[in-house]
């Protein structure tokens, strides 16, 4: 179960209308933090974010699915049928204690390095060279426009020391 402190976050982030995903965030911010303290760790970066996502979905957050990939279509279409029966099982049984706990004894084998910045860092990196420059560019200029005024202002200044400590 989130901490109350996130369920606040994401109950604030509802309120200001902010989007799905950003809502999403605070669980997985929540995550990372667990796997830095050593309450369970991560084989990578991508599993401890993917947890986190699991956790907003059963939160009720309307978290958009991964992409599908180009299999074939009875393919897809047998994947999405096992993963209906499966939630429907789930929802109504929910998993049973012997397997949650597996799960969480073998996440507790795993290292806590797939939440170190360097890690974030660069999983954050390649995550945006998967996208295209347009992508980037759009992301950018809505950020802009939804920031406010004020939000620019912090955001440029924070700018200006960023690149200042880089050239010192």
């Amino acid at each position: 179960m989130p901490d109350k402190k996130t369920r606040e976050a994401v109950a604030r982030d509802k309120r200001q209308g902010k989007s799905a995903s950003t809502q999403a965030g605070e669980f997985v911010r929540e995550e990372i933090g667990h796997v830095r303290e050593g309450k369970h760790g991560a084989r990578s970066t991508e599993q401890a974010i993917a947890i986190g996502l699991s956790k907003a979905r059963r939160a009720g957050i309307k978290v958009p699915k991964k992409k599908v990939s180009r299999k074939s279509a009875s393919s897809n279409k047998s994947t999405s049928h096992r993963k209906r029966a499966t939630a429907k099982r789930t929802a109504t049984k929910g998993a049973t204690s012997k397997r949650a706990k597996a799960s969480l004894k073998a996440l507790q084998r795993e290292g806590t390095r797939s939440a170190s910045r360097k890690s974030l860092s660069a999983h954050a990196k390649r995550a945006a060279s998967k996208r295209s420059a347009a992508s980037r560019s759009a992301a950018a200029k809505k950020a802009v426009r939804t920031k406010g005024a004020k939000g620019r202002s912090v955001a440029a200044k924070k700018a200006t020391k960023t690149r200042a400590k880089r050239a010192g």
